[in-house]
């Protein structure tokens, strides 16, 4: 049996794991950039850089989730491990307007525990958004304005936000993420800093999910903190790379240890059928949403391990075709 601690350990000390926390279109995330100083062990369960930081302060009652979700390219997939908790032990305060916190004494680095916290009032679930500051003029606007949806039509808050490029601290009852590097939009061109960035997405907050649907989390629990273990065919900005055989056997173990089992059957059975050289005619995919995206998955790694082949064209031409069910390679984004 896998000890989450130790995984955790290892991970923290991967520059090639990345993490977030957050909600579905409200979401912190930390990534080491390459060049940066490589990760060292830490005390407790953390990770931390001039551009962004993460802790894990808890572990107890967690549930893991491995999964793997289906890409819009057929060539790849994505992975990650969901650490859930139950849905009323997740709940965060659900503020939906701007909110004074005071300082930010739980704050990873020693440096930012004079500044102040504020709870920018998103109204999620399991997390609650937050920005620090101890800059005199944006607290005195953000300070006017408290008590007020930063959404408010002519609200100065937000465009002083914007401007003024605050930490900002997604907090989650596991912990964590720090990001102290420009909001992504007209001050860095319109894109996201490469490393430790936010996303905001008011289309996806209405939403009112605390994650994807594509995201197999079981009923009843709600992901806390997500970390992404190196993807053996994605590079860190996205693109392709050769397979990376450690990278994808590693991440199998997780899965073998904490994935659904309605996704462990689904790949296994598509694995079983191509070893044995069935053809697509012959072979019927699974009945659930998710033992069909192991099926899938698994025609996609099959052919990434072993090569092309009329076969796995033809169980490909077959059964890969569906992109309503691929998941964005960011997800939460």
């Amino acid at each position: 049996m896998l000890d989450l601690t130790e995984v955790l350990k290892a991970a923290l000390c991967n520059e090639d794991t990345g993490w977030n926390m957050g909600s579905f279109g409200a979401i912190a995330e930390f990534h080491h950039v390459a060049g940066d100083p490589a990760p060292d062990a830490q005390d407790g369960l953390m990770q931390v850089t001039s551009r962004g930081g993460v802790r894990i302060d808890r572990t107890d009652g967690v549930t893991p989730v491995a999964y793997e979700t289906l890409s819009p390219r057929p060539h790849r997939w994505t992975q990650a491990v969901a650490l859930c908790l139950p849905r009323d032990d997740a709940r965060m305060a659900g503020r939906t307007t701007l909110t004074e916190l005071g300082p930010d004494h739980a704050a990873i680095r020693s440096q930012d525990r004079d500044a102040v916290l504020f709870d920018m009032g998103l109204g999620q679930h399991q997390v609650d958004f937050c920005i620090r500051t101890a800059d005199p003029d944006l607290l005195g606007i953000l300070r006017a304005e408290a008590g007020r949806s930063l959404f408010d039509h002519g609200n100065p808050a937000m465009p002083a936000i914007l401007s003024a490029h605050p930490h900002r601290v997604a907090l989650t009852r596991l912990g964590r993420v720090e990001v102290y590097q420009m909001i992504g939009g007209p001050d860095t061109g319109g894109t996201s800093p490469e490393g430790p960035h936010t996303h905001v997405l008011p289309k996806l907050l209405r939403a009112g999910r605390t994650h994807s649907a594509n995201a197999p989390i079981p009923d009843g629990l709600v992901p806390c903190c997500n970390l992404h273990p190196e993807n053996p065919v994605i590079g860190r900005l996205g693109e392709d790379k050769p397979l990376v055989r450690d990278a994808y056997d590693q991440f199998q173990t997780l899965l073998s240890a904490w994935g659904p089992a309605d996704y462990m059957s689904g790949k296994g059975a598509a694995w079983a059928l191509l070893d044995q050289g069935v053809t697509a005619a012959d072979a019927q995919e699974p009945d659930s949403r998710t033992g069909r995206a192991g099926w899938r998955n698994a025609i996609r790694q099959w052919r990434v391990l072993n090569g092309d082949s009329a076969l796995i064209a033809d169980w490909a031409q077959v059964f890969d075709r569906d992109p309503a069910a691929t998941e964005d390679e960011n997800p939460g984004h």
